[in-house]
């Protein structure tokens, strides 16, 4: 999956000037669209779109400064419609616009070419399994929240602390089916994983059972999730484990992620600094 990886990181290097599709980077890296989308974003820390743009702009900004064409024609080389477009990329960017750049010889920014490579350490390994799973339905309370990487997510622990105990308690009696308990899933992600982005965050239980007044209902169908366990500190050790998901396990293992909701369930010590987690997250073979 790497080296396939920066196969497409190196088509992008070679089409700064050009158009880069993502359904071409898809196909270069033997992937779909989203799994791709997904596997940078982990990887790279940044969204695919974000690199690209950074990548161009550094780019540009050796231009500006070599000084050998007009500004107007390097924006149009590298996909801006116009000057002011540009120029706005470029500040945003460089903290500078390209006239003053030029005019000054300024310092700019600069986004290094990415290649990944996959470092095995050995120390410990991943504990995980395959459950083919019929269609279930989500049910639960639901509010919409920007996405965090790092760090305690506080829209989504005043949305928790504000739900009444009682109406947890009703909740877990309707699940029925695993993951078992009261679970924490999040969906209608945007593609990007940008930090900030919205998202559908449910609290709520896998049931069989229809939504009880107040509760929202999220039908999911079958399909093929991989399921990961992890335990150690909050939020820590549950952040690492969707880092080590995407740095570690999908390069080495012959399946890819595809849309759907990803589901937490998490079990904190008496103390709440500690917690066994597991991870459900929807996927598909390779050669699918």
């Amino acid at each position: 999956m790497l080296e396939r990886l920066n196969q497409a990181m190196e088509h992008i290097e070679r089409h700064l000037d050009q158009s880069v599709e993502t359904a071409e980077l898809a196909r270069i890296a033997a992937t779909s669209e989203y799994h791709l989308r997904r596997m940078f974003s982990a990887l790279a820390g940044m969204p695919l779109s974000e690199y690209i743009r950074r990548r161009r702009l550094t780019l540009a900004g050796a231009e500006v400064l070599a000084g050998r064409e007009v500004l107007l024609e390097i924006a149009v080389r590298y996909g801006y419609g116009s000057g002011e477009a540009f120029a706005r990329a470029f500040r945003a960017m460089h903290g500078v616009g390209p006239g003053e750049a030029r005019r000054t010889g300024a310092a700019l920014n600069s986004q290094p070419r990415m290649a990944f490579r996959l470092t095995v350490e050995g120390s410990s390994s991943m504990r995980y399994r395959i459950v083919d799973k019929p269609d279930f339905t989500v049910v639960g309370l639901k509010a919409r929240v920007p996405l965090v990487h790092a760090g305690p997510n506080q829209a989504i622990i005043d949305f928790v602390r504000g739900i009444d105990p009682r109406t947890l308690e009703g909740l877990e009696k309707l699940s029925d089916q695993e993951p078992h308990g009261i679970v924490a899933v999040c969906d209608d992600l945007d593609p990007s994983r940008a930090e900030g982005t919205e998202l559908d965050y449910y609290q709520g239980v896998i049931s069989s059972a229809d939504a009880p007044d107040g509760a929202t209902a999220l039908p999911v169908p079958a399909g093929t999730w991989a399921v990961f366990t992890t335990s150690g500190p909050v939020p820590q050790a549950i952040q690492e484990l969707w880092r080590d998901v995407f740095t570690e396990w999908f390069p080495s293992n012959p399946y890819r992620s595809r849309p759907g909701p990803e589901i937490l369930r998490t079990r904190l010590s008496a103390d709440r600094t500690e917690a066994e987690a597991e991870l459900w997250l929807p996927v598909e073979h390779e050669h699918v």
